[in-house]
């Protein structure tokens, strides 16, 4: 393998310069010799974990400046028997300590569930035969085969196959699961929904997309503002003890030495005892537990209000904020793919648009389209009443599936839903329907709604008609329109471009109207189908 092979652009090569860089065969794979030198080279396909002791994460709470004044003041209480301030500062100190020392433990838990989503096995080709091996033995070069409901375990750009349905949404906040072809790239940690491929691995471990990810969770430990201002404060008041503690200890020196020429043991208890009571005036002993202590509340605050905190410094730095940006899917909307109101085309009626729609879909395959399709049905019970033989589900080339289904009076036909252009084509619509299915379309995006498109042949599928179309969107959350009014209460200035003017999903501007008049896009549904 070329030495600078790892550093190449794999996503946006051809994948035929791909397999060159990595000196791989798509029919035949790795060997095995050639796969176990790469592994030794690249190391484990598993995210690194830097093992450190309970005993070493506790006593890294108890460094740094402020902590070494503290410390300094508890052993000179200490040393001159002064138990109250001793246990006092101590006390401070060890509860402190022990707070983040909680909240670091929470921080871990939850980039090892993080680690556990990972793929445990994977099916390579190796020396011309495919074998299951564990996910961590994979090595860039390797060829693998993914499929329905498998974990994708390294990053792959794919090399043959029809197409496959990854669900990325845990990777990129996708609504839907997002249509794969040969020269896409697969995701590790993304979850294969539909379709079965083969894909040459070009990044393993920390090198890929999820690796990348769950290092910076890793890495979530910035300092807050909050305690960049305290440690300045604490570096700030170190010094001027340190210097008056020092003028103090050499003034005393002198008037006992060099002026009185008496020194002894009660003079310099007498000076370390000055010493102790200016550390504990000028150094804030309790500011790192008041801190402390202060956000845990605030934390406890906003665990009643149902968010989460993962370090208490985030809380000063949320409260803080100019500017907070949100993802859509699942945060501002619910994530639940939901059926407008039937458009029909001609004379149908709309509850026979959904109908035709939902016999030519499939609840089993847990697609949500066909599950939002099917839950658009006044009474699912009614698809009992109807036989469907072949079915044909999507595929990235056709935009459509269709159904061979026989209805309760034991007539055939055909039903068919897909992308509005391919169901057109498909019923070899005029000229005049053509338009008025591309402006209905238009029209929808402009609120946000993707579109889909129903049609039905009773001849075999010698011809087609073109029956509607299905609007489809995401809605917004209940909560949605009461956060925006909740915004200025807290202090916060609500953007809502919406009652300035609304771009769609594909950047066409709609006049401006009321937030809540347009529901929040499903850009996956166009991806998929090519509406819109």
């Amino acid at each position: 393998m070329a030495e600078n092979a790892r550093t190449q652009d794999m996503e946006n090569m051809p994948v035929e310069a791909v397999l060159a860089a990595l000196k791989v065969d798509a029919q035949r794979g790795l060997s095995q010799a050639e796969a176990g030198e790469r592994l030794s080279h690249y190391g484990p396909n598993a995210l690194p974990e830097e093992k450190t002791s309970l005993l070493k994460k506790l006593a890294g709470h108890f460094v740094g400046p402020i902590a070494f004044m503290i410390e300094a003041a508890a052993l000179v209480s200490l040393i001159l028997g002064d138990w109250g301030d001793f246990f006092i500062i101590f006390g401070l100190l060890v509860f402190n300590a022990g707070l983040e020392f909680y909240q670091d433990r929470k921080a871990t838990s939850a980039l090892s569930a993080l680690k556990n989503s990972l793929a445990p096995q994977a099916t390579v080709l190796r020396d011309g035969a495919f074998s299951v091996v564990d996910a961590a033995s994979l090595v860039p070069g390797d060829i693998i085969k993914i499929r329905l409901g498998g974990i994708v375990p390294a990053d792959v750009r794919l090399v043959s196959g029809e197409y496959a349905s990854i669900d990325q949404a845990a990777l990129t906040g996708e609504s839907l699961p997002v249509n794969k072809k040969v020269g896409d790239t697969a995701y590790s940690g993304s979850v294969v929904k539909q379709g079965e491929m083969a894909g040459v691995v070009t990044s393993t471990g920390s090198e890929t997309f999820f690796g990348r990810t769950a290092k910076l969770v890793a890495g979530a430990g910035a300092v807050s503002q909050a305690q960049k201002a305290m440690f300045q404060i604490g570096n700030f008041l170190i010094v001027v003890a340190v210097v008056l503690a020092l003028i103090m200890v050499a003034v005393q020196v002198y008037v006992d030495i060099v002026k009185s020429d008496t020194w002894g043991l009660a003079d310099a208890l007498g000076i370390l005892q000055f010493v102790l009571v200016l550390l504990v005036a000028s150094i804030p002993v309790a500011m790192p537990a008041v801190f402390s202590i202060t956000m845990a509340l605030g934390a406890l605050a906003l665990s009643k209000e149902k968010a989460i905190v993962s370090r208490l410094s985030s809380i000063d730095e949320m409260a803080g904020a100019d500017i907070l940006c949100s993802d859509k899917t699942g945060t501002l909307t619910k994530n639940i793919l939901t059926l407008g109101a039937p458009i029909p085309i001609g004379n149908a009626a709309p509850g026979n648009i959904v109908l035709a729609g939902a016999l030519a879909s499939r609840a089993e395959d847990g697609d949500a389209i066909d599950g939002a399709v099917i839950g658009a049905l006044p009474d699912a019970s009614v698809l009992g009443q109807y036989t469907v033989g072949k079915f044909t589900p999507f595929d990235p080339v056709s935009k459509r599936t269709e159904a061979t289904v026989s209805g309760p009076d034991g007539r055939s036909f055909l039903t068919s839903k897909g992308a509005p252009h391919a169901i057109v084509a498909l019923a070899g619509a005029g000229q005049t329907i053509a338009a008025e299915v591309d402006s209905q379309v238009a029209e929808l995006g402009a609120k946000g709604y993707r579109a889909l498109a129903v049609a039905r042949s009773d001849d075999g599928g010698d011809s087609w008609t073109l029956l509607g179309i299905l609007p489809m969107f995401d809605p917004p959350r209940d909560d949605l329109e009461t956060d925006h009014r909740e915004c200025p209460r807290q202090g916060r200035r609500g953007e809502d471009d919406h009652r300035r003017r609304h771009r769609d999903c594909n950047g066409n501007s709609a006049p401006a109207r009321s937030r809540y008049q347009y529901p929040y896009c499903s850009g996956r549904v166009s991806e998929r189908y090519g509406s819109g």
